[in-house]
């Protein structure tokens, strides 16, 4: 074990705390042990110069993850692969006859009106595993009870569970990241042009730029980059938000892809949001006001990124998605706060995790197969709303 003499660095420390002097450049290079990756096994004692170091504790990395990602599990079933959803469109009305009786007419009641019924069908899954090796004999050296080898298999197991949560996660904010492209593109796709339109240059009414609202309607015009920490602008994003809350609400076909007829109660609406604006909102409006319900944000859950945070972990890459989207299209986009959609626009159907094992009965050591199949679906013909600055 490598022994350092510190009573400068105590010494100076002291007067630091006590504001004895001003504070200098200190040298923690002798003070704090970041560890290494290979333990020196011919190290020894300082005592007899000859007896080896062992090790005094063992602590597994085994901390669970749980994961955090919006709700949108459905019922599973055992039989069969297709989701099949049918759905019926409003019919038309017609004259009521009752009160419009004349003499010697004959009214046909022997007409049949076919109901016009629609069905989709969804029948895709995606599928992964993860494999993982475990020693009978060879690990055991390694170790000095039972106690440490259980602990590190129980570390092991909790790597796996780990990374099918996090993979999990990801397929999930997948799904969510493809409806926000198909719904900008549905929005901005220009049939003349046949390409998008910048998505700065309008507002549309399911892919909602809030920004461009905004600046057409006030005098003070804002930046995207700036507008999520300006408190005019957070209120009316509020504002329309909620407004949109109530519009969903209404039967309408404005509010999805397939322009159906389409209305979401509030049992059934989900309102995801990005936690940078939320905290912002909270900051900058809840903070100085004395009724916090009368600006507060719709209820919602939040995530950190819709995608991924990158290496920087900045605004501009956590509001983003740069994906190509089930219907074949690129979509890149950034500036997204939230979205505002029915509990059947997306789902994740028959998830199922099991583990299949084997053993080598020649090199004693098993395998274990972590194996996942999902469902993940988007529907264009249920209620969607992005809301973006842009």
């Amino acid at each position: 074990m490598e022994i350092k003499q510190i009573y400068e660095i105590v010494n100076q420390t002291t007067s630091d705390v006590l504001g004895k002097n001003d504070l200098v450049k200190e040298d923690l290079s002798n003070l704090v042990d970041v560890g290494t990756e290979i333990f020196d096994a011919n190290a020894t004692d300082n005592y007899v110069k000859s007896l080896v170091n062992h090790i005094g504790k063992v602590i597994f990395v085994n901390r669970p993850y749980s994961g955090n990602v919006p709700s949108v599990l459905m019922d599973a079933w055992e039989f069969g692969s297709v989701l099949e959803k049918i759905s019926a469109d409003i019919p038309e009305a017609q004259e009521n006859a009752s009160w419009d009786l004349k003499n010697g007419t004959s009214y046909d009641q022997d007409i049949f009106y076919k109901p016009t019924v629609t069905a989709k069908f969804f029948n895709k899954r995606v599928t992964f595993d993860i494999p993982m090796s475990f020693t009978e004999k060879q690990i055991k050296e390694s170790f000095d009870s039972a106690t440490q080898l259980n602990g590190f298999l129980s570390m092991l197991y909790n790597a796996v569970d780990k990374s099918m949560t996090v993979k999990v996660d990801s397929l999930i904010m997948r799904t969510i990241d493809n409806m926000i492209g198909e719904t900008i593109y549905a929005d901005y796709y220009n049939k003349e042009s046949k390409k998008l339109d910048a998505l700065a240059s309008k507002s549309g009414i399911k892919a909602v730029n809030l920004l461009k609202l905004y600046n057409d309607k006030f005098t003070k015009p804002l930046k995207a980059e700036s507008a999520i920490n300006d408190a005019d602008f957070i209120r009316f994003a509020t504002y329309t938000m909620n407004i949109y809350k109530d519009r969903l609400s209404k039967i309408s076909t404005l509010f999805n892809v397939g322009g159906k007829e389409r209305f979401t109660s509030g049992d059934n609406l989900h309102v995801v949001m990005l936690s940078e604006f939320v905290a912002s909102a909270n900051v900058y409006l809840q903070s100085d006001v004395f009724h916090n319900d009368m600006v507060a944000l719709p209820k919602a859950e939040t995530v950190p990124y819709w995608q991924g945070s990158g290496m920087a972990y900045d605004f501009s890459t956590t509001s983003g998605i740069n994906v190509k989207i089930s219907s074949g299209n690129d979509i890149s986009a950034s500036g997204i706060l939230g979205v505002m959609f029915d509990s059947d626009s997306i789902g994740v159907c028959n998830l199922d995790k099991r583990v299949t094992s084997t053993y080598n009965a020649k090199a004693e050591f098993y395998t274990n197969f972590y194996k996942f199949d999902c469902g993940y679906y988007n529907d264009l013909n249920e209620n969607f709303v992005v809301f973006f600055v842009a």
